[in-house]
């Protein structure tokens, strides 16, 4: 067999979508960090965004293994969300791993998804929860109703693009998720590390 061909043993994916998915969410859990219930909303929500679409006789494969293969590679870290180990895990080529991630990433980058999934709360829900503040800790406290948290989400390498912006405290590039939590509704949102602390004053300075 010639070197530069390496033979493809079978695809867990299939098992997990097609056995875990039904019969053990918590394996399936495992292995894409979303419950089955949130994969298929994810699903319906994105499968009809044109990047999903091709002008071409050869269709792409299904929506829901595109999302499936790019959540367990933004699940994994250091040699396990490699490209050779996600190819071999979903069954598919290297490239096949990289274009349907960035499928994915398009798709859910989309204004029309993001304001469905992520929703600022309103100012009613502002007062609601600054009332909700007021009464269980004291009046000078009232416009503390927003608290702030956040995670590091470790990038396999430096990004090409920016590199510098995704340099953080702890020598590593990453990506930042943080969570907004008022008493009644979360808001995620995804930064890098130099943006995310001038979004983060500017929010609180806005909101507070």
């Amino acid at each position: 067999m010639p070197r530069d061909q390496l033979p493809r043993g079978p695809a867990y994916l299939i098992h997990v979508l097609t056995v875990y998915k039904h019969s053990r969410p918590d394996h399936f859990r495992e292995n894409l960090r979303v419950s089955p219930t949130t994969f298929d909303r994810v699903v319906s929500m994105i499968e009809s965004d044109p990047i999903f679409s091709n002008n071409s006789q050869n269709a792409q494969i299904p929506v829901e293994t595109q999302l499936a293969i790019t959540l367990y590679r933004f699940g994994h870290y250091g040699n396990a969300a490699g490209l050779q180990q996600v190819a071999n895990w979903a069954g598919v080529a290297k490239g096949t791993v990289e274009l349907v991630t960035r499928r994915v990433i398009t798709a859910i980058l989309r204004p029309t998804f993001l304001r469905t999934a992520v929703r600022y709360p309103t100012p009613e829900e502002k007062e609601k929860a600054k009332v909700w503040v007021e009464k269980h800790s004291c009046r000078a406290w009232r416009g503390g109703w927003c608290l702030v948290d956040g995670t590091l989400v470790p990038l396999y390498d430096r990004p090409f693009w920016y590199g510098e912006s995704y340099f953080d405290r702890k020598c590593n590039y990453s990506l930042n998720i943080q969570v907004r939590w008022s008493m009644f509704r979360l808001l995620p949102s995804l930064t890098t590390t130099t943006d995310r602390c001038i979004r983060l004053s500017r929010y609180l300075t806005s909101e507070l």
